[in-house]
C-alpha cells in the first residue's frame, strides 16, 4: 500500500512540528479578558500561527512557521487589533536606578476622581444637604470624573467600535455616558435644574423618579472601577512578583582569574571554561564545578532548601546561591541562557503564560458575553418602558446591567492564580511546566519512583563498620589516596585528621596498601575472613551492599559496609505521598537484595511495592502495565535512563539534579534534590487548581446571580459599580492566598 502525499510530510500529520519558532509579545492597552481573547483570535487567523494571550501577564506565547510568518506581521496584527506590542526588552546588566511607578499614573487619576466624586454622592443621597442649586455643582463636579476620569474606558471601547468589537469597556463606557447624558438633559431640558429640586437614594431601580439625575452614578462608577483596576494592578504586580524575584537572583559581576590574578569583569563577559573565585558571602556568578576549596552554599533562594550544602572539589555548583563558608575556585560550566536559573525563569515564564483547560470554558463565555449583555440591556430598557412606562425606571435598570456584567473577573480567575502559584512554586524548587499540568495531577493516583538519586542519594555512603574500633581510621588513611567512589565513602566517613600514609599501592583484585602508623594495612581484596566478619559480609551482599575488608598485621581486623545511603526525607515523603492518595512503586535497575533493603527503610513493602532488576525499557513497561489496569501513574526520576518513563507517564516529576534530558522529558521540574519536593509539587499543583475552579466558580455565580436582579431593577448602578469592582478584587485575593503556601515538611 502506497502512502498518499500527507503521510509523505510529517507537518501535515503533525501541523505543530512546522511551528518551530516561539517568541514572546508584551502587549500594552488590553483591559480585559475579552481584549486578550480578541487579539488571540486575530492572531491564530494568521497562517502558520498558534497562538495564547494572557490577559493577566500582558504577553502573547507565539509559535509560528518562519516559513509563512515573521514577528514584525504578528505585531503588525496586534497593531491592526487596536493594541500594541513589542519583543521584550533584554535585561540590564546594571540595575537602571530608581525605577518609575508604572501605577502612579492610573493612581492620580483615581485620587483626583475620588475627591470630586465624593460631594456629589453625598450631596445625592443625603436630602438634608441639598441646598438651593446643588445640582448644578454636582455637574460641575462629576463632569470632569465622568469625562477624564472615564477616559481610560471611552478611549478603549472607541477604539473597539473601529473595529466592530466590544469588550468590558463597552459596557462601562456606555453606563457611564448615559448616565451623564440622562442627567445633562435632565438638568437643560427637564425639571432637574429647577431651584429646590430634592433627590433621595434608592437601592432599587424600580421607584417613581422622572425629574431625577444620575450623576452620582457616572462619578461613583467611575471611582469603583478605577479602584478595582488600580487594585488588580496592584494585585497582578504582586502575583508576578516571585517571578521578578527569581529572575534577579543572580550575581551582576564575578572575580576571574587571570594569570593568578583576581579581575572583577560583569556576568555577561563570562564565558565556558573561565575560573572565578567565590569568597563568603558572595554569590555563585554561573553554573559550574568547584575545582579549589571546600564551602558550603546557602540554596534557600534558588531552591527553598533551608539548610546549607556542603560541596568540594568536583562538586557542581548552580549560579545565584551563596557561599556561607570558606573561599571557592569555580569553573564556569554553563553561562548565560544556559544556566540553571536562566531555564528556570523560562520554565516559569512559559508556564504562567499558558492557559490551564478549565480556563478554555471561561474564553469562549468571555467571547460571547459583551454582545449578550448589550442585548440583554437594550431588552431591560424595552420591557421596563412596556410594561411601567417609567423611563427613569427602565434607563436605571438598564445601566446597571451594563454596569455589573463586566466579564473583568472570569478573565482574572485562571491566570492570576497560575501566576501565584507557579511564582510560589520557583521559591520553593518546584517549576510548572504548563497549565495543563495542574489537571494531571488531581487524576494520579499511583507514584513510580526510581531509587538511585531520587529516593536515595547517588552517592556511596558507609552504612556499618564492624571488628577492631579502628578500622575505618586505618581503612580511611590508605583509601585518602584514590579517588574511587567506595573510597571516598571510606574517607568523608572517617573525618579529618587522619594520619599519613606511605608506601601507597594500588593492585587491581587485590585492593590498596600502605603503611599506616607503622602497620601493614591492606583494603580490599578477597582474604579469608574470620566467621564473625564472614557472617557480616554475607548479609551486606544479601542486600546489595559492598563490603569492604580491612586487614592489617597479617590479619582481617574488621569490615567496612558501603552502599549508597537513603536520602534522610525519603521515608518522610512517601508517607506524605501515601496521605495525598498515591500509591509508591519503586523501580530500580539494582538487584533484588537492594532494592529490598531500601524499600525496608522508606517504609514500603518489599513485596508488593518493588519491582526490581529493570533495564529502561523495562521501567517504561512497568508505567505501560500499571497503565493498563487502570491507573494513573506519575513518575519520579533523574537520570537519562528515567527519561523514557518520565515521557510515558500521565505525570512526569523530574528532579532539576538530574540530567537534562530527565528534566526535559518531566512535566514539573523539582529544583531541590529532595523526594520532599515531589510532595510540595502535587499539593502546590492541586491547590492552584482548587483556586482556579473556586474563581471560576464565583465569577460565573456573579455574573448569573446579578445580572437577572438587575434587570429586575433590584440593583442601582451605583451598588452594581461597587460590586462589580469588588469581583474582580475578590478572585485576585483569593489567588494571592496561594503565597502563603508552605511545603509539606514545615
Amino acid at each position: 500500500m502506497t502512502a498518499g502525499p500527507a503521510a509523505a510530510r510529517p507537518e501535515a500529520q503533525d501541523p505543530d512540528r512546522a511551528l518551530s519558532d516561539e517568541v514572546r509579545l508584551d502587549i500594552t492597552g488590553m483591559t480585559c479578558a475579552s481584549c486578550a481573547n480578541r487579539i488571540e483570535r486575530k492572531l491564530n487567523k494568521l497562517d502558520g500561527v498558534r497562538a495564547s494571550v494572557n490577559y493577566a501577564t500582558e504577553a502573547a506565547t507565539v509559535r509560528f512557521d518562519p516559513a509563512r510568518a515573521d514577528t514584525d506581521r504578528l505585531l503588525a496584527t496586534v497593531s491592526a487589533a487596536g493594541y500594541s506590542a513589542a519583543l521584550p526588552t533584554p535585561p540590564t546588566e546594571e540595575p537602571a536606578g530608581e525605577q518609575p511607578d508604572p501605577d502612579a499614573p492610573l493612581r492620580r487619576r483615581l485620587l483626583v476622581s475620588t475627591v470630586l466624586a465624593l460631594p456629589v454622592v453625598v450631596l445625592s443621597m443625603v436630602p438634608a444637604w441639598q441646598f438651593t442649586g446643588w445640582q448644578w455643582l454636582a455637574l460641575a463636579l462629576a463632569s470632569p470624573v465622568a469625562v477624564w476620569g472615564a477616559w481610560p474606558f471611552h478611549r478603549a471601547a472607541v477604539v473597539n467600535a473601529r473595529h466592530r468589537a466590544s469588550t468590558m469597556d463597552t459596557l462601562v463606557s456606555l453606563g457611564i455616558t448615559a448616565a451623564y447624558l440622562w442627567s445633562l438633559a435632565a438638568l437643560l431640558l427637564g425639571d432637574a435644574g429647577a431651584p429646590g429640586m430634592r433627590m433621595s437614594f434608592h437601592l432599587l431601580a424600580a421607584h417613581d423618579g422622572s425629574d431625577e439625575i444620575h450623576l452620582e452614578t457616572a462619578a461613583a462608577v467611575t471611582v469603583f472601577l478605577l479602584a478595582g483596576r488600580y487594585a488588580e494592578a496592584r494585585a497582578k504586580r504582586r502575583s508576578g512578583a516571585a517571578l521578578t524575584a527569581l529572575l534577579e537572583l543572580g550575581a551582576r559581576d564575578a572575580a576571574v582569574l587571570r594569570d593568578g590574578v583576581e579581575v572583577r569583569v560583569p556576568v555577561a563577559q563570562l564565558a565556558v571554561g573561565m575560573r572565578f573565585v567565590v569568597r563568603p558571602g558572595e554569590k555563585v556568578a554561573t553554573d559550574g564545578v568547584v575545582v579549589a576549596g571546600t564551602s558550603a552554599l546557602d540554596l534557600s533562594l534558588l531552591t527553598g532548601e533551608s539548610v546549607p550544602v556542603e560541596v568540594g572539589e568536583g562538586d557542581r555548583v548552580p549560579g545565584a546561591t551563596v557561599n556561607v563558608g570558606g573561599r571557592l575556585v569555580v569553573e564556569a560550566t554553563r553561562v548565560g541562557a544556559d544556566t540553571t536559573l536562566a531555564r528556570l525563569g523560562r520554565l516559569v515564564t512559559a508556564a504562567q503564560s499558558g492557559k490551564a483547560p478549565v480556563q478554555r470554558l471561561a474564553d469562549r463565555v468571555s467571547a460571547v458575553f459583551v454582545p449578550v449583555v448589550l442585548v440583554i440591556a437594550v431588552g431591560t430598557l424595552l420591557g421596563w418602558l412596556l410594561v411601567t412606562g417609567d423611563a427613569t425606571a427602565a434607563f436605571t435598570a438598564a445601566v446597571a446591567v451594563l454596569v455589573i456584567a463586566c466579564p473583568c473577573a472570569l478573565g482574572l480567575a485562571t491566570p492570576t492564580a497560575l501566576l501565584v502559584g507557579t511564582g510560589r512554586g520557583a521559591q520553593l524548587g518546584v517549576l510548572i511546566k504548563g497549565p495543563e499540568v495542574l489537571e494531571d495531577t488531581r487524576r494520579v493516583d499511583t507514584v513510580v519512583l526510581d531509587k538511585t538519586g531520587t529516593v536515595t542519594t547517588g552517592r556511596m555512603g558507609v552504612v556499618e563498620v564492624a571488628g577492631d574500633p579502628g578500622t575505618l581510621r586505618l581503612a580511611a588513611a590508605v583509601e585518602a589516596g584514590s579517588e574511587h567512589p567506595i573510597a571516598r565513602a571510606v574517607v568523608t566517613a572517617a573525618g579529618a585528621g587522619l594520619p599519613p600514609v606511605t608506601g601507597f599501592t594500588s593492585k587491581p583484585g587485590s585492593g590498596v596498601r600502605g603503611t599506616v602508623e607503622g602497620r601493614d594495612v591492606v583494603v580490599g581484596g578477597r582474604p579469608a575472613l574470620p566467621a564473625a566478619l564472614a557472617a557480616v559480609v554475607t548479609a551486606a551482599e544479601a542486600a546489595g551492599r559492598t563490603a569492604v575488608p580491612v586487614a592489617w598485621d597479617g590479619a582481617v581486623r574488621g569490615v567496612v559496609v558501603v552502599a549508597d545511603t537513603v536520602r534522610p526525607t525519603s521515608a518522610a515523603a512517601i508517607a506524605r505521598l501515601r496521605g495525598l492518595g498515591l500509591a509508591p512503586v519503586l523501580v530500580t535497575g539494582d538487584n533484588a537484595g537492594a532494592a529490598r533493603a531500601v524499600a525496608v527503610q522508606v517504609g514500603l513493602d518489599p513485596d508488593r511495592e518493588v519491582v526490581a532488576g529493570v533495564l529502561p525499557s523495562g521501567k517504561v513497561d512497568v508505567v505501560r502495565e500499571l497503565q493498563a489496569r487502570g491507573r494513573v501513574v506519575a513518575v519520579v526520576g533523574d537520570g537519562v535512563n528515567d527519561a523514557p518513563a518520565l515521557a510515558q507517564a500521565d505525570l512526569g516529576l523530574a528532579m532539576g539534579s538530574g540530567t537534562d534530558v530527565a528534566i526535559e522529558a518531566g512535566d514539573l521540574t523539582l529544583v531541590r534534590a529532595d523526594l520532599d519536593a515531589a510532595v510540595d509539587a502535587v499539593r502546590l499543583a492541586r491547590r492552584t487548581l482548587a483556586v482556579i475552579k473556586a474563581n471560576l466558580f464565583w465569577a460565573f455565580a456573579y455574573n448569573v446571580a446579578l445580572v437577572p436582579l438587575a434587570a429586575l431593577g433590584f440593583l442601582d448602578p451605583l451598588l452594581a459599580g461597587l460590586a462589580m469592582a469588588a469581583s474582580s478584587v475578590l478572585v485576585v485575593g483569593n489567588s494571592l492566598r496561594l503565597r502563603r503556601f508552605r511545603p509539606a515538611a514545615a
